[in-house]
């Protein structure tokens, strides 16, 4: 049996409470498709939409390696998992350069999500400039090596490949670069956690959008997709829920 596809969608800082209603109208459309689904809210929506969702479950967004302390602002994964998350996001792009998360802190926070029995999405990807220098492999590559903990295997862990350079831009790399880029984080992780590494989902994650989501998914080694904007809304997510389904 192939791996089960996944349609994860990160809301970043947007939503309130009257964006429920998406999530409701999710359940009524897609009460049980052929594929996983997450949507990461803001914190502030975690409890809500975990009582909302059936079909949909829920992530958080960061997490911070500790479980409790004086971290004012921020929030354990054992915090996240009482509100009612089954996963969290680490490493995200804008984490990595907004807050100047290492592949250690990355590393750190999946080993907490997993203490507090959450799946770790594990997010890895270039930038513009490293792709263009021809850096992209060996940007993605050290970023797997120090950021994926030893002991993950496909129950805890997803990785998601998010080339920096097409997060809301409407840029998206080719299908062939797709491959490119999924076929080698397969091998990477084939000499690092040989016993797992076909258990991964590997999720691509970059201007995904109902239009695209097939033909993305449909790319060798991509087991689905870590949506942004076209996950805020039903109409939107929900053709990317399909494409998932029946890739």
């Amino acid at each position: 049996m192939g791996r089960r596809k996944l349609a994860a969608g990160n809301w970043k800082m947007n939503g309130v409470k009257a964006a429920l209603a998406e999530i409701e109208a999710l359940e009524a459309a897609y009460p049980a498709p052929d594929c996983d689904v997450l949507i990461c809210p803001p914190a502030t929506l975690i409890s809500a939409m975990a009582a909302v969702g059936n079909t949909v479950k829920v992530g958080g967004q960061d997490c911070h390696a500790n479980a409790s302390g004086a971290h004012t602002g921020d929030i354990s994964a054992e915090i996240l998992a009482d509100a009612g998350a089954s996963a969290v996001l680490v490493g995200h792009s804008e984490r990595r350069a907004d807050h100047g998360e290492s592949d250690a802190d990355v590393n750190a926070k999946a080993e907490a999500a997993w203490r507090a029995g959450l799946i770790a999405v594990i997010c890895v990807g270039e930038t513009e400039a490293e792709r263009t220098a021809g850096k992209a492999l060996d940007i993605v590559g050290g970023q797997l090596a120090g950021s994926v903990p030893a002991g993950a295997t496909g129950e805890n862990t997803v990785v998601a490949y998010e080339p920096v350079w097409a997060i809301g831009t409407g840029l998206v790399p080719t299908l062939e670069d797709i491959a490119e880029m999924h076929d080698f984080m397969r091998a990477e992780l084939a000499k690092s956690h040989p016993a797992a590494f076909d258990d991964f989902r590997l999720l691509y994650g970059g201007s995904v959008k109902p239009s695209n989501a097939a033909e993305i998914f449909a790319v060798s080694n991509v087991d689905g997709g870590l949506v942004g904007g076209a996950s805020l809304k039903a109409a939107d997510f929900g053709g990317i829920i399909k494409a998932a389904s029946e890739g």
